[in-house]
């Protein structure tokens, strides 16, 4: 079965689109591909940080670093290797 798809064309500047034909290239990917990837990582990378906003938006400042606090007292204090002194 084939994967539902469509066509989008895109205009970018002639550097950029050099940059990404030697990028492909160097990674062995046709052009299609290497899009493909940046557009899914960096719409991820998008998703993922309004997530994170909308969930600080509920919070003050105060209430952010209480819970911080809370966490590193849970965290506690490793001991620090020798080797690992300054």
């Amino acid at each position: 079965m084939k994967a539902d798809s469509s066509v989008l064309t895109i205009r970018v500047p002639k550097e950029l689109k050099h940059k990404i034909e030697r990028i492909a290239d160097e990674q062995g990917v046709s052009i299609n591909q290497l899009a493909l990837y940046a557009f899914t990582k960096e719409i991820k990378e998008m998703e993922t940080s309004s997530y994170f906003i909308s969930l600080l938006k509920s919070k003050s400042r105060k209430e952010l670093l209480e819970d911080f606090d809370s966490v590193m007292k849970k965290v506690g204090t490793p001991k620090v290797p020798a080797w690992d002194k300054l």
